[in-house]
């Protein structure tokens, strides 16, 4: 009877520890979460250059304006991936309240943890699916306050990033 009982409590130790493993959840953040962090509008506050070299500059991004001229843009992402780009900035090469239309996604990278924001530009009469050509840059934080992303670029041979801080428009 003794045996029978400890038998019976190790077996039941066995399945409570099987039913708690099987339970465990992967805590790292998917796709459809970051997704879920990123819609939504917001206010691009600045752009911070990491590992430039002296001198080193950018004249235009994204094949559109100088990065000041998105200083102060709002970027509106909705749930079903349409979005767009409102400039507010003044200036030689801006254009104060144009609307540029977006599509974007979050992917992520192959083999890695590492998310990415992507998008495309939508010109007039384009459809989203006929466009190929597009930008990417890294997903590092989205939350209820703030987005940042970090777009590499190559530098007299060196990756040189541009770190876009966005707030949250409540």
């Amino acid at each position: 009877m003794k045996r029978t009982i400890q038998l019976f409590c190790l077996i039941s130790m066995i399945a409570l520890l099987g039913a708690c493993t099987a339970r465990q959840v992967n805590n790292s953040p998917t796709a459809s979460s970051w997704r879920n962090g990123v819609k939504g509008q917001w206010t691009l506050n600045s752009v911070e250059k990491e590992n430039f070299p002296t001198g080193a500059s950018v004249k235009t991004i994204f094949d559109e304006a100088a990065v000041d001229c998105f200083i102060g843009s709002t970027w509106n992402l909705t749930g079903s991936g349409k979005g767009s780009i409102t400039f507010s900035q003044s200036g030689s090469s801006c254009s104060p309240g144009a609307v540029r239309d977006i599509f974007w996604s979050i992917n992520q990278d192959p083999g890695t943890t590492s998310f990415q924001f992507q998008f495309k530009k939508i010109m007039p009469g384009d459809r989203a699916k006929d466009v190929t050509a597009g930008y990417s840059l890294d997903l590092v934080s989205a939350n209820n306050n703030g987005l940042v992303l970090s777009m590499p670029l190559n530098v007299n041979g060196e990756t040189s990033y541009l770190v876009f801080h966005f707030s949250k428009n409540q």
